[in-house]
C-alpha cells in the first residue's frame, strides 16, 4: 500500500470535517467529490453552488455560501471580538468573510464547526496564510509556524522508502539556528505523525563536518547545537551534505561518526530557497510525489496548495489534513 493510500485508510478511521474555501476552481470540486465518494472526509465547500460548473453534480457536496448563511451574523461578530485589539470593525469583519473565503474557513475551524481547511489551488501562500495566522495562531509550544513537503520518490532506496519530508519549503525565508532547530524539531514530529516511522533529521549545507567555512555554514552547525540541547528526543545531525546525508557509502567516508548520514529522512535546508528548489528538482527530474506545503506549529491544520496542484494533490493534502486533525 503506498504512502497517501495508508493517509487515506487512516482518515477514514476516524472522520474530520475540512473546509475548501475555493468553489471558484474546478479542480478543487472535483477533488471534493471524490474525496466523498471515497470517505476520506467530511467536506464543507464555501462558496455559491449555483455558481459551480453544470458538469459536475454537487448534491452530495455541503456548501456554506457567506452572503446567505444563518451563521454569518454570529461569525461577523466574533470575528470583530477577537481583532478588536487590531481595529477590526464590524464593517470590516463582514467585508472579509462575505468576500475572502479564506477568513470565513478560519472561522468555522475558530468557532468548532470544522477541523481544519485546505486552500491555495488559486490563491497565494500568503492569502491562505495570513487569516491563518491572524485567527488560529500558533500552537502555544511552537516558537513559529513552518512549511514542509512530504516527498514520496518512486524506486528509492534512500529515506524511509523513498518517503521524506522537505523542510522548510513553503514558508520560512531565512531561518536563524534557533528557528532551524525549532523547524528540525516540528518536522521531525510530523514525519512521525504522518509516516509512523522514527525521523532521523539531517541539517543540510554545502559542508559536510567542517568541510567548509563560511557564515551560512556556522548558522547550520548553531542550529545543530541548539537542537540536540532542546530537542534531543529525535536523532538530529549535521552539518551534511545532501549526498552524505541520505547515501550510506558517502556517509561512511564524509561522515563516518554520525547516528543520521546516510540514513535521513527528513530534510532541513538552511533557506527558503534550497528548499522550495530541492523539492521541485525531486518533483520534476525524479517524479515524486509532492504533498503540500503542509504547515506545522499552527493550533488546527491549515493547509496550502501548490498553484500547480492536481486533483489527486488536493485529495492528498485533504487526507493529510484530516490525520493532523486527528491528533
Amino acid at each position: 500500500m503506498s504512502f497517501i493510500d495508508r493517509i487515506k485508510e487512516r482518515a477514514k478511521k476516524n472522520l474530520k470535517t475540512i473546509a475548501l474555501p475555493e468553489s471558484m476552481d474546478e479542480r478543487v470540486i472535483e477533488a471534493a467529490l471524490k474525496i466523498v465518494d471515497e470517505g476520506i472526509a467530511n467536506i464543507i465547500v464555501i462558496g455559491d453552488k449555483n455558481e459551480v460548473s453544470d458538469k459536475f453534480d454537487v448534491s452530495k457536496l455541503e456548501f456554506i455560501n457567506p452572503s446567505d448563511s444563518d451563521i454569518t451574523e454570529e461569525l461577523i461578530n466574533k470575528l470583530v471580538e477577537l481583532r478588536k485589539a487590531k481595529g477590526m470593525t464590524y464593517e470590516t469583519a463582514k467585508d472579509l468573510l462575505l468576500n475572502d473565503y479564506m477568513y470565513f474557513a478560519c472561522m468555522l475551524v475558530k468557532t468548532n464547526r470544522c477541523d481544519g481547511v485546505v486552500s491555495g489551488a488559486c490563491h497565494s501562500t500568503s492569502n491562505t496564510l495570513r487569516p491563518a495566522l491572524q485567527i488560529i495562531k500558533t500552537k502555544p509550544d511552537s516558537l513559529l509556524v513552518s512549511a514542509f513537503f512530504l516527498m514520496v520518490v518512486p524506486d528509492c532506496e534512500f529515506g524511509e522508502n523513498g518517503t521524506f519530508i522537505f523542510s522548510d519549503a513553503g514558508l520560512e525565508q531565512n531561518p536563524d539556528s534557533e528557528k532551524l532547530a525549532a523547524i528540525a524539531a516540528s518536522s521531525a514530529e510530523s514525519f512521525e505523525l504522518l509516516v509512523e516511522k522514527e525521523p532521523i533529521v539531517a541539517m543540510l549545507s554545502h559542508s559536510t563536518k567542517g568541510s567548509a567555512s563560511h557564515a551560512d555554514v556556522d548558522k547550520v552547525v548553531n542550529a545543530v547545537t541548539i537542537a540536540k540541547e532542546k530537542y534531543s528526543k529525535y536523532k538530529i545531525d549535521g552539518e551534511l551534505q545532501l549526498d552524505a546525508a541520505i547515501v550510506p557509502e558517502v556517509a561512511s567516508l564524509k561522515a563516518p561518526d554520525s547516528n543520521v548520514a546516510g540514513y535521513a529522512n527528513v530534510l532541513i535546508f538552511p533557506d527558503l530557497d534550497a528548499g522550495n528548489i530541492g523539492y521541485k528538482l525531486v518533483q520534476r527530474l525524479a517524479k515524486a510525489e509532492a504533498y503540500g506545503p503542509i504547515t506545522q506549529g499552527i493550533a488546527a491544520p491549515i493547509n496550502d496548495l501548490s498553484r500547480g496542484c492536481s486533483v489527486d494533490d488536493i485529495v492528498g493534502v485533504v487526507a493529510i489534513t484530516a490525520v493532523q486533525a486527528q491528533k
